[in-house]
């Protein structure tokens, strides 16, 4: 055995390099640039994984915007997958070797390897490769709360699903047509509403030329939905409660357009006593139990065919930059992923 490794592969000094993205000022894409950092020590609590995909998604914009705020300098991204090359003392459902991914962390993913806390990483199945763990686990666990935790749906639904061809909407037109729900997507463009309902959606709405509400209560005989995801934010807000049904659910998890502000609650009760609800994932996954339970139903619907991970877009790491450029300006469809060599 090396001296510098123990039995369950915890080295003893921090001696590994890792290339990660940072960000030294917040502002747009061109802040990020590409950086040789020391590997920390592991943490008893924390696994090191070799990365080998890593998932772009909004929230990493809003970090590198300043939106969300972090401590100067930072990393980014909270989604990866690869393999196991150390473990903790106290981690005792991982060992080194493991396939592995990981839908939320500390910020710091866009990188080739790091130490992760344990209770955020799940064993994934040989059925499932890295590029599609990487693309799948923020958005696929996203979609497993928002349907079957924050509105369990059950099946015969008619629900409404703004950006429907993004990332997270492609899985969600499949993920209801699993279950047997009907999904009224919107999208802005011909072609990305063909793809949306190649992947499932019951009807598409397009936002920019036809009245979001007046489609859906045409599509549903004036019954409007019960329920709207809306991960969109201050451009949807209004349009999404008027196409809810008395008592029925805002579920705003986004803010692509902007975060929604100066919220008038007393809308709520002139529009038929709604509810809203601004859940975020890891409310729903606040234990390494918890979160594997999540991504299993989620990788049961991989292996069962009924989930096509759809990965629009490949960068390599050192061009998180122009992936950035291209997510921020809606030129992406389905998921968007950084590779490692």
């Amino acid at each position: 055995m090396d001296e510098k490794q123990s039995p369950c592969g915890l080295e003893d000094k921090a001696v590994e390099k890792a290339q990660v993205i940072r960000v030294e000022r917040h502002g747009g894409p061109e802040v990020m640039h590409l950086a040789q950092i020391d590997v920390p020590a592991l943490a008893p609590d924390e696994v090191r994984i070799r990365q080998k995909a890593i998932g772009l998604n909004f929230i990493d914009i809003y970090c590198r915007t300043g939106l969300y705020p972090h401590e100067l300098p930072h990393g980014l991204g909270m989604e990866a997958a690869g393999v196991v090359e150390a473990v903790g003392p106290a981690v005792t459902h991982l060992r080194v070797g493991d396939r592995v991914a990981y839908g939320q962390s500390p910020i710091g993913a866009y990188a080739d390897v790091r130490n992760v806390p344990a209770r955020y990483v799940v064993a994934i199945p040989d059925s499932v490769s890295f590029e599609q763990a990487a693309a799948l686990m923020l958005k696929g666990l996203t979609v497993q709360y928002l349907f079957r935790q924050t509105y369990r749906l059950k099946g015969n639904e008619t629900i409404l699903f703004h950006a429907a061809a993004g990332g997270v909407g492609l899985i969600a037109c499949q993920w209801a047509r699993a279950l047997g729900v009907r999904l009224i997507g919107t999208t802005s463009l011909p072609e990305k509403a063909a793809l949306a309902r190649q992947h499932g959606a019951w009807e598409i709405i397009d936002y920019t030329r036809e009245d979001v509400a007046a489609r859906v209560l045409e599509l549903t005989d004036g019954q409007k939905v019960p329920v709207v995801y809306d991960g969109v934010g201050k451009s949807t807000w209004e349009t999404s409660l008027n196409c809810l049904q008395p008592r029925g659910l805002m579920v705003s998890f986004g803010n692509a357009s902007g975060p929604v502000e100066g919220v008038n609650l007393g809308i709520l009760a002139a529009k038929g006593s709604l509810y809203v609800t601004r859940p975020t994932l890891h409310w729903y996954t606040m234990t390494a139990q918890e979160t594997q339970a999540a991504a299993n139903e989620m990788f049961d619907l991989v292996t069962g065919g009924k989930l096509n991970v759809v990965i629009g877009q490949r960068f390599a790491l050192k061009d998180a930059g122009l992936a950035h450029e291209a997510l921020q300006s809606r030129r992406t469809t389905g998921a968007t992923v950084l590779t490692l060599d």
